[in-house]
């Protein structure tokens, strides 16, 4: 009977090998972000290129709140490679914050792009600077975003406290519509540029889009949490009517992944990543920014998976 079952599993493996002969595919999920942002466009086309070219792997990608609720998909098993802030992801690594005493086992694939912090009004409500953001209806963020993380941080950073606005906890599309409606005076949102929500509100007639710098708060934030956070510009004409350099504060996007997924798996996803770089740039701009000179420790903050330092090191890079 032995011989027998090990004769029968040296067929079903033979014939798994044949050409026409499907073989199961492995599957994972990528966690993005709303659809009005860029997670979920970077997403998706990181899913496309990886079916594309990691052979025996199906990578879909799907809309979320944003990088806490991708880390708690994570956690939970439900996602195993997601975009967050590397200010979140790292709060999930030491659980901490909103993820306090509960640790995600997770490790960084990759260095994606600078995540702006945009602080969004339009002229007529008033808001010139930040401060005149208090007892102003305000959106900081979707419920289990980063941003909502940024936004009370930055808050914190003047003084002020969620308390201090009328809260309303949108995406960024759904702030633009609110703002169109004379429903909502500012919001919040933390990603990429350009990010569509603020282009098409920018866009719409009659409206005179304005950023609101608040690049002075870097000194109070990076004093609290660590050296989490840069200044940084969004460029004048990033959208349309912006006439000036918005000064702001900036955290990087980090790709991430279960610590338990296989080295070869996280060596493919960036391996593929790199050198299909230009297909993604064609997704999105900000794809530019996947480059070997900003994966390093202190931009990733959380530590790399063990298959990603073998490739970055076959690459001459130092990382841990």
């Amino acid at each position: 009977m032995l011989r027998l079952l090990k004769a029968w599993i040296l067929a079903a493996g033979a014939l798994l090998a044949l050409p026409g002969v499907a073989q199961e595919k492995l599957n994972i999920f990528i966690a993005t972000g709303p659809t009005s942002g860029v997670y979920y466009p970077m997403g998706g086309g990181m899913a496309d290129l990886l079916t594309k070219h990691v052979p025996g792997l199906n990578a879909t990608a799907g809309t979320t709140a944003g990088s806490v609720a991708n880390l708690q998909l994570m956690q939970n098993g439900q996602a195993q490679v997601a975009l967050s802030m590397a200010d979140v992801s790292w709060d999930a690594y030491k659980g901490q914050q909103k993820f306090q005493d509960k640790p995600v086992l997770v490790r960084a694939l990759m260095v994606l792009y600078p995540n702006r912090v945009h602080v969004v009004t339009v002229e007529g409500t008033g808001i010139n600077k930040f401060t005149d953001l208090k007892g102003k209806r305000v959106s900081t963020g979707a419920v289990n975003s980063a941003t909502e993380v940024m936004a009370a941080r930055l808050l914190e950073a003047y003084g002020m406290s969620i308390k201090d606005v009328i809260q309303e906890r949108l995406d960024p599309g759904k702030s633009s519509d609110a703002i169109r409606d004379k429903k909502l005076d500012a919001y919040f949102w933390v990603g990429g540029v350009p990010t569509s929500a603020v282009t098409d509100l920018a866009a719409t007639p009659g409206i005179k889009l304005k950023l609101i710098d608040h690049s002075e708060a870097l000194e109070a934030m990076v004093k609290k949490f660590g050296p989490l956070y840069v200044k940084d510009v969004i460029p004048a004409k990033s959208y349309p009517g912006q006439e000036t350099n918005n000064q702001i504060v900036t955290v990087w996007n980090v790709l991430i992944a279960r610590a338990d997924i296989p080295d070869q798996l996280a060596y493919d996803i960036v391996k593929t990543l790199f050198d299909r770089k230009e297909d993604m740039v064609r997704v999105h701009k900000d794809a530019q920014y996947f480059d070997f000179r900003y994966q390093t420790n202190a931009a990733a903050v959380i530590p790399f998976h063990p298959g990603v330092i073998k490739y970055f090191r076959e690459k001459g890079l130092n990382v841990k």
